[in-house]
Order: structure tokens, then sequence, then C-alpha cells
């Protein structure tokens, strides 16, 4: 199908998706094919459903400040009961049909309106405290949700965060979890609050003249029926937008992390274009759905005005009739006011809880995600010292039927160095996620010291390890913090000793602030190859057992590549290593050299071994020496690692 073009031919695609939607359960076509609707809609409704009762025990740990806000609530409203009698009575007690004097009927006046005064400011008072008690519940329990959320997105396999993206990531901790701000005051307090509002105004009503009750009950319930089912048809409108938005956020995202491509491509208008089309298509929707909220406030923005005409022409008529008293149709006029609105909150609160409930549905449905690699029942913590890895018929596949490692065995001992070489794709990389517990393997076992990894407490393991990878990260801070990174309660003395041996020292003390500059997002301010020698520096640190280093010198010079192998051969020591290199030259002292093609061992053995045996290893370092234009002399004995 064709995607639209503009960003109202996408909102018509979206109105037409829903109204076949709503209609395919109306008359079920040939085939049955409304029935999987049907299963989807009750599907869709079990989990909200379940997401709501999840919330709700959220709430459970603050179930006394509920209540406290509840109680306060209800005080209020008594509150609001008593200053329209208050006023009936001066009416019809003090104003007409009183035979008391003047003085004695102004100093009643004075009483109940000093009466009705106190009631109004100690309502008011109570009020206030209720809206700040209600203002900081919500706080908590907002920021409780948020921490959660930033834990599961910690915790989740790295295929689910792939998926998400960056984008969509952020939406959720940022405005999913802002639209839940409002959850508990509008889908529990206000509704609630209304309830009592309602029943407390209504039994006043029928107490002081049910004929006046009925007639302003007239067209309430079923005007209030109607809304909720209106409304109904909101919230699926929110949600589309929400998922838009985080599509655009991803987009942005993207498109400023690669702004060097977009630049040197010259697609920035084709990137504007793409954020103003989708935005205008969320902002297309949320005003879709404010038109259709905005028709129910105007029809109940008539009906006030509507029953209180209605009051006093069918109270006029009461009136007259002997039936009624002035003082009660004042009073009705207030009260009506007051029945209509609860009901009105209630109906508003279902439009501002269709928001929340949309974003509440994102959120809860990544807290329901299962976590990477969950401790197994019985799960012992890694050993301090490696011995041994082995791999034993290890297989692994990203999409079931397509295997990036096959039937890999390889003994490693501890303390070795074990450099992978191939081709690019030949599964060199996902070995070493393997490795690193990024991934467990489809099948066959990884063991350290006989132990098969998954028995293994995966925090304590990866205490064990560090990786310095081909692509630097580092964080928007300092230089210490990121070298420091990896490792608590370190000393400057230590954090300038891992530079040093890292070969970072020299232009660490160049830089502005030295250890305590600030390097930029990703290290922006700093050169390739200046991040790789932090990187490194954060590796040798950390003082990892199982070292994995993915290209680690790739973007070094060559005068800074030799100088910081002397230090890696130093740091390589009684450490087991695994090595990803192309440059052939920085292995040749390793261990174990291990060729691979396909996610296959073709060769194993150490460089000597391997050139003498002519193979695929003797092929590869013959092919880069002639591409090169490099010696033989280089792949000799005497290069270090």
């Amino acid at each position: 199908m064709k995607q639209a073009s503009s960003s109202k031919q996408r909102e018509r695609d979206f109105q037409r998706t829903r109204n076949d939607e709503s209609t395919a359960g109306d008359e079920p076509p040939e085939g049955g094919i409304s029935a999987g609707s049907e299963k989807k809609a009750r599907v869709d409704k079990a989990t909200r459903q379940r997401y709501l009762r999840e919330y709700r025990k959220w709430l459970w740990p603050y179930r006394w400040g509920l209540v406290a806000i509840l109680l306060l609530a209800l005080v209020t409203t008594g509150l609001d009961m008593v200053w329209p009698l208050a006023i009936r009575l001066i009416m019809d007690g003090v104003l007409v049909g009183n035979a008391a004097t003047q003085g004695a009927r102004t100093g009643e006046l004075l009483r109940l309106g000093g009466l009705i005064i106190f009631v109004l400011l100690l309502k008011q008072a109570l009020e206030t405290i209720r809206s700040w008690r209600t203002a900081s519940l919500d706080a908590r329990v907002t920021i409780r949700l948020r921490r959660r959320l930033f834990d599961k997105f910690l915790s989740l396999p790295l295929g689910k965060l792939s998926e998400m993206k960056s984008g969509g990531i952020v939406s959720r901790l940022s405005s999913d979890v802002d639209a839940i701000n409002g959850l508990v005051q509008m889908a529990l307090i206000s509704p609630t609050v209304a309830a009592i509002r309602l029943v407390l105004t209504l039994g006043v009503l029928i107490w002081m003249s049910w004929r006046l009750a009925m007639g302003a009950l007239v067209v309430l319930p079923l005007l209030a029926i109607i809304s909720l089912v209106w409304l109904r048809r909101v919230r699926p409108v929110y949600r589309s937008a929400q998922q838009d938005r985080q599509e655009v956020d991803g987009r942005v995202n993207e498109t400023f992390g690669g702004i060097r491509v977009v630049r040197a491509f010259r697609r920035e208008s084709r990137e504007d274009k793409g954020y103003a089309l989708g935005r205008h298509t969320i902002l297309r929707k949320y005003l879709w759905a404010v038109r259709m909220e905005l028709a129910l406030e105007t029809v109940w923005g008539l009906l006030i005005p509507g029953s209180v005409l209605l009051i006093v022409w069918y109270g006029g008529y009461l009136v007259i009739e002997g039936k009624a008293k002035i003082g009660d149709l004042f009073a009705f006029q207030i009260f009506a006011a007051l029945l209509i609105q609860p009901v009105w909150a209630i109906v508003s609160s279902v439009s501002q809880t269709n928001k929340s409930v949309a974003a509440l549905e994102r959120v809860f449905e990544v807290l329901e995600m299962p976590v990477d690699k969950p401790d197994v029942s019985g799960a012992i913590d890694a050993p301090r010292v490696v011995e041994e890895i082995r791999f034993e018929n290890v297989t692994f596949e990203y999409r079931p039927g397509t295997a990036v490692i096959r039937d890999f065995s390889l003994s490693v001992p501890g303390g070795s160095v074990v450099a992978l070489v191939g081709p690019s794709g030949a599964g060199k990389t996902t070995l070493t996620d393997l490795v690193a517990r990024f991934y467990d393997p489809t099948a066959g076992t990884i063991s350290l010291n006989g132990v098969d990894l998954r028995r293994l407490r995966l925090r304590s393991y990866r205490s064990l390890l560090a990786v310095v990878q081909q692509e630097t990260f580092l964080f928007d801070g300092t230089a210490a913090e990121n070298i420091s990174y990896g490792r608590r309660g370190v000393t400057n003395e230590d954090i300038t000793d891992a530079a040093r041996r890292a070969n970072a020292l020299g232009f660490i003390e160049q830089l502005p602030e030295g250890f305590q500059t600030l390097i930029g997002e990703r290290g922006f301010k700093l050169s390739g190859g200046q991040k790789q020698r932090i990187s490194i520096a954060r590796a040798i640190l950390a003082d990892p057992q199982i070292l994995i280093l993915d290209e680690a010198t790739s973007n070094l010079d060559t005068e800074s590549e030799q100088l910081i192998q002397a230090s890696l051969q130093e740091l390589l020591k009684h450490r087991t290593t695994f090595v990803i290199a192309h440059r052939l030259s920085t292995i040749t002292h390793a261990d174990l050299i291990v060729v691979m093609e396909a996610g296959q061992i073709v060769e194993v053995g150490g460089h000597e071994e391997l050139m003498a045996k002519g193979g695929s290893y003797f092929e590869m370092v013959e092919r880069q020496r002639r591409s090169m234009g490099v010696g033989a002399e280089l792949f000799g004995a005497g290069e270090a690692v």
C-alpha cells in the first residue's frame, strides 16, 4: 500500500480504518472475519483491565493518603450542601414572611451571611489542602513509576530495545508517564468525589421537593450515558497519536545522531519535511479528538442555563400553586448547578482518563515484558579466577532458522589471548556477544570453569568483564568520569595511571580543564583516536578477568597504536582476552588464532603454526600484506600483539 503523502491524507486513512473497525461487528461478513475483530476487542479490553488492576497495586502503598484525600473531599462536599440551605433560610425565614422587627431581621441576616462566608472559606481552605495532597501523591506515584520503567528498560533484551528504538524509549519515559500523572485525580479521586457530591445533592433535592428534583433530572441520565459512549471513541485516537509521536521522536534522534550523513548527502530538506509531516499528523489526530470532546462540552454548556430556565419555569409554577417557596426556588437553582457539575466531572474524567489510559497501556506493556536473562533458580556467583572458558557445540540464531554461529566448539585456557579473524559476517562479534552474555546460545553451552554461564548470576559474571568496542561510546561528562565508569571508589591516582597506561594522559592534560574537561555527548569534542584511548583506559581501570577487544586500536594513528600495543601487552597478562582484529599484524602473538567463516571454525592454532599450514590464515596474511604494501616481516614473531 502506498504511504500517504500528506498529514490530511493520513488522517483520512486513520478515520477510514477506525470506521471499518467500528462497523466490523455490525453485520458479520461471510467467512466470519468479524469474529477475529471481536476477539481482538475482547483481548484488548481484558488487557486494559489488567493494566488498571496493576495500576491499583501501584497505588496500594499510598492507600492511607488516598483515604485522607477522600475524607477531605467528603467534608468539602458536605460543606457545599450547607450554604445553599442557608440562602434558602435567608429567603424564606428572613426576607419573606417574617413578622419580626427590622433590627431583628437585619441581625439574623448578618449572622446567616457570616455563617455562609465562614463555610465558604473553610470549604476553600480544605479544598486547597486536598488539591495539594492529591498533587503530592500523584507526583510520588509518578516518580516511582518512572524509575521502575527506567529500571525495566535497563534489563530488557537488546533485541527488544532495538525494536523500540531510542525514540520509543524516551517517549514512554517522558510523555507517556507525564500523561499518567493525573490518572489518580481523574480516574479515582475526581469521579469518587463527584459521585459523593451527586448522591448528596440529589438527596437534598428530593428532600426539598421531589417534583423539582424530577424536573431537574429529565435529560441528565440520558445525556451522561450518551457522553460516556461517545468518549469511548476518543481513546484509540490518543493511543494512535502517542504511537506517531514515538516514531517521530525516534526519527529525530536518528537525524541528529547521523547529522554528518544528513548534511553530507544534502538531505536536510527531506528530514525537515518528514518531521513536519509526522507532527502535522499528530496534530490532526489530537484536533480530531478535541473536536469530539468540544461537541460534548458544548451540549453540557447549554445544559446548565437550560436547567436553570426549566427550574425557574417549573418552580415558578409550583410557587404560584403554593407547592413550593421562593427560597426553594433559589436553593434549587444552586443545587441544580451543583448537580450538573459532578455529572460533568464524571464525564470529563472519562475524557481525561482516556488520554492517561492510552499512555498507561504503553507503559505497563513495557513493565510486563520479560527481563533479559533472569537468574535461574539456584544460580551461583561467578568464580573470581578464570581457569577455562569452553564452547561446546554452540549454535546461535538471531532469527529462527538462520544460524549465525554453527556448531562452535573451543576450549580457551584461562589467561590466554584468543584472536578471532575472518571476513565480515563470519560471526566474530556475535561470538564475543555470547561471551559477554548479551545473548545466550540457541543450542549448546558456554561454560566458565565447567559451569554453564546460564547457571551464574548475571551481575556476578558481568563483574568479570570489560569490553572495548570498535564504535566507541562515551557519556556526556568529564574525561575522569568516563574513565572511572566501570569501577566504583577509584582515586584520582588510579584514573591517572589508567590514562597513562592507555597512552591517553598526554592529550588529557592538554585539555582546558584536564581530567575535569567536559567531553560532550558521545565525546564529540575528541578525535576518534582520543575517544578510543579513553575507552581503553576505562577497560584498564575496570581490571577485568575477561577482556573483549573489538578492533580496539582501529581508530588510532600509527604512532599511538605502537605505543598502546605495549600497554595492552602488559594489560593482557593473566587475563583471558578475546581480540577481534582485521589488521593481522596486531595478533601474531595471540595464544590461539581462530579463523572463522560463516559462523564456523576453519582453522585454530598459533601464528607460526597456521602460517606453516598454508591454509586460510596464510592466504589472509598474504593478501593483506600485498594490499597494504607492507613487508612480510610485519607478520613475524617480533611484532607485539
